[in-house]
């Protein structure tokens, strides 16, 4: 696979607003050749039968029992409101949606 160009990483540069010296158009390119392949390197590794992931180890969700506990009737917790209506909080409209 043929490294990446000056004029490649210059067109970059033009596509990202960038102003790149030709100095940094070399060093650029070399670092570009690197990550591309080391990006093709990984690629190699993971074969047919290596599922995706997005973390090396599994996951899983803690989750507790949902218990009901006494808690503010709807007029306890409305009290405070400014303004209400149908046992919820009514506030002013923002999006221009009904």
């Amino acid at each position: 696979m043929p490294g990446i160009t000056r004029e490649e990483v210059a067109h970059l540069g033009r596509l990202s607003r960038l102003e790149l010296k030709d100095e940094e158009l070399d060093h650029f390119a070399g670092q570009l050749d690197e990550i591309i392949g080391a990006v093709a390197r990984v690629s190699e590794v993971a074969g047919e039968d290596v599922p995706p992931t997005s973390h090396p180890l599994p996951l899983t969700n803690v989750m507790r029992p949902d218990v009901v506990r006494p808690s503010l009737t709807p007029q306890q917790a409305l009290s405070g409101a400014p303004a209400q209506e149908q046992q919820r909080f009514k506030v002013p409209q923002i999006l221009g949606e009904d």
